[in-house]
């Protein structure tokens, strides 16, 4: 595997912003405008239509947590390997989070942050992608395959955006969320969220500088060794069908792999994975 291009570390710049949107919208306007590069970190002390998975919006008080997006070059990785830095970010995340709140911090395919069984972060990574001279368009979802028109067999990989939201302080959540907890609520102790998301870019700077030495195996082996709720029955929905399943693994493309009388794997996307 290629080395990671000289580049600026992840965090420089790190710009500040009072309010926006989505910062993950705010990092791709600036990187189309020729306004970001490789590195640039930007941090949100109030976000207004933050984004999460299946189209869902990522709510959180203001100066209250987390709320980042890092721009990348994923130079390093093909088109075709989109989970191996959705792990790679994944693994950070659950590394930088378990040293404040403990080794009970897991990563929920395909990478949510969790503490115990309640939900304390999540990570959405949407990428620009140029098919040829003419034609750049944007994938969204945390590892989804580019959407393709069909003439484009080997589209290229121009910017990946990872947007990461971490409860920190916050202490009162919306009645619609299931289960969330924050930082403050495991330890009993107030943090400095800027400080903390720069901190979190350094660990992720480690774990991309190990990908881009070591390959994808290192990380694959993290990832499955953090995995929530592995060698135990989950509940999956598929279309209208709910069932349980023995999650077995998480496949190195990212298939979700689980046992209910025949073993099967699924994309994300494909089945949505029930809280109870």
């Amino acid at each position: 595997m290629p080395q990671q291009p000289a580049a600026n570390p992840l965090g420089e710049p790190f710009i500040e912003l009072p309010s926006v949107d989505s910062t993950n919208n705010y990092a791709l306007s600036r990187v189309h405008a020729g306004l970001a590069q490789h590195g640039t970190a930007f941090f949100a002390h109030e976000q207004l239509a933050g984004k999460g998975q299946r189209g869902r919006l990522w709510k959180s008080n203001k100066d209250a947590n987390i709320i980042l997006s890092v721009v990348l070059d994923p130079a390093i990785l093909s088109i075709q390997q989109q989970f191996h830095l959705s792990a790679c970010t994944a693994v950070a995340v659950q590394e930088f989070f378990s040293s404040l709140a403990g080794e009970e911090t897991r990563i929920k395919w395909p990478n949510d942050l969790y503490w115990q069984d309640r939900k304390a972060g999540g990570i959405l990574i949407e990428n620009s992608v140029k098919a040829n001279r003419s034609d750049e368009r944007k994938s969204q979802g945390a590892d989804n395959n580019p959407t393709s028109s069909g003439q484009d067999p080997a589209p290229g990989w121009k910017w990946a955006i990872v947007g990461i939201g971490i409860n920190i302080n916050q202490d009162q959540f919306s009645n619609d969320l299931p289960n969330p907890v924050s930082l403050r609520q495991i330890t009993g102790k107030k943090y400095d969220p800027i400080s903390l998301a720069k901190d979190l870019c350094v660990v992720l700077q480690q774990k991309l500088t190990l990908l881009g030495q070591k390959g994808f195996d290192p990380i694959y082996q993290e990832y499955l060794r953090h995995l929530y709720k592995i060698n135990q029955l989950i509940r999956l929905k598929k279309d209208n069908r709910s069932f349980e399943a023995l999650l077995k693994s998480v496949s190195p493309s990212g298939r979700l792999v689980v046992e209910h009388g025949l073993e099967e794997s699924f994309e994300w996307g494909e089945v949505e994975w029930v809280v109870r």
